[in-house]
Parts: structure tokens; sequence; C-alpha cells
């Protein structure tokens, strides 16, 4: 498979992934209203997900994504460093 091929692949699965999600979005009832899917429907829902999510899993790694790095366009690494944020601890 060709970058081209996979990169037309990702935005597809990109925008089926947020399309879902906002769908999901939507149907969500408020506080103390009924759910208007079933949860059949619910089920197949998050197995999409599940599927979208494998797939972009394999089209990272046959790319050579390293999922635990972040991903540049641009190839440039980040300049800045992460640090540690520790909240100090209350005085009793």
């Amino acid at each position: 498979m060709e970058k081209e091929e996979l990169s037309k692949e990702q935005r597809i699965l990109r925008l089926m992934r947020r399309t879902l999600g906002n769908v999901v979005k939507d149907v969500t009832p408020r506080q103390g209203k009924p759910n208007p899917l079933s949860e059949d429907t619910i089920l197949d829902i998050r197995d999409c997900f599940a599927m979208i999510s494998e797939r972009e899993r394999e089209l990272a790694e046959a790319l050579g994504f390293d999922e635990a790095k972040p991903y540049f366009v641009d190839g440039e690494k980040p300049k800045a460093k992460v640090i540690s944020i520790v909240k100090p601890a209350k005085d009793k």
C-alpha cells in the first residue's frame, strides 16, 4: 500500500471517528431522560470505535510510527521539555 492510500484511509477513519462521536454527543440524553438508543445500538457503536482504533493502529504500524511518541508532520522534534509537576503536601 502506498503512503497516499494510507493517508487517505487515515483521513477517512478520522472523519468516521469524529462523525460517530458527534452523533453520540447529539443523542446523549440529558440527566433523567431515557436514552433514545437501544442497548444493541450502543454496543454496535462501541464495536465501531474499537474497529476504527484497531485499523488506525495497523496503519500506524505499517508506516512505522511509534505510538508512544507524538508524530509531527514536518518531522521536527519538539523543542520543549516535559517536566513533572507535583502538588505540595498539605500541612496538618
